[in-house]
């Protein structure tokens, strides 16, 4: 009896991955993106994670300005751009490399190189089925005091309402075009410059693997990650 063949991937994603940064707080003169993970570079692992996510047809990459080519030799499928001084400027810049047909964009940050393909897959089909702007957050965990600048706590927040954001971010590239040529001051996330514009940023639920890796101790629980497969 003959069957349906399956739906072949969409391919229809450009992720853009901002790998400029120096990473002061995680130490040493490498770039972060570059920083050794188990062997192998941050930047390898995250664009490996993005390559193996169905709906991803094209990477590109805001590298340091001084280590193009050197991107260009550990991600050969990946167009690599000189990323910018700022994490906006590098978006932008690898915003303008990507080609017309592409119009879902999502934006990740190479320090969250575990983010799994499900999550990655996840906030693509959010922005396909009609969510201009989409972001991944988990429910935040810990108590949360608003302090002052004495120090004293002003107050308890409601968690139930509180998530912490990861990447990928996902966007209609019309939007995000949009969103950063009305930028006028920095922000840490693009779900920020398109949240100034009073358009609505869905979420949907993040990952423990998509964990930024930023200081030290978190090489260390990324690492183990990885031995745990």
């Amino acid at each position: 009896m003959a069957t349906d063949s399956p739906t072949p991937p969409h391919r229809d994603v450009a992720v853009l991955v901002p790998a400029a940064g120096r990473g002061v707080r995680l130490g040493g003169p490498t770039p972060k993106a570059l920083r050794d993970l188990a062997g192998e570079p941050l930047l390898v692992h995250c664009c490996r994670n993005l390559a193996a996510a169905p709906s991803v047809g094209l990477i590109v990459v805001a590298a340091p300005a001084d280590a193009v080519e050197q991107v260009r030799a550990l991600v050969p499928r990946a167009i690599v751009v000189p990323g910018g001084e700022h994490r906006q400027e590098s978006v932008a810049r690898a915003l303008a490399a990507v080609p017309e047909n592409f119009q879902i964009i999502l934006v990740h940050d190479a320090a969250r190189a575990l983010a799994p393909p499900p999550l990655i897959e996840a906030v693509a089909q959010a922005v396909r089925d009609g969510h201009d702007a989409v972001i991944p957050g988990l429910p935040v965990v810990d108590t949360i005091k608003q302090v002052a600048p004495d120090d004293q706590v002003v107050a308890t927040v409601d968690r139930s309402q509180l998530r912490a954001v990861q990447t990928p971010q996902g966007f209609r590239r019309s939007l995000l075009i949009k969103a950063h040529r009305a930028a006028t001051d920095a922000h840490t996330d693009d779900a920020g410059l398109v949240e100034r514009m009073g358009v609505p940023v869905h979420t949907v639920p993040g990952h423990p693997h998509a964990l930024k890796i930023t200081t030290p101790w978190d090489l260390v629980v990324a690492e183990a990650i990885l031995r745990a497969g």
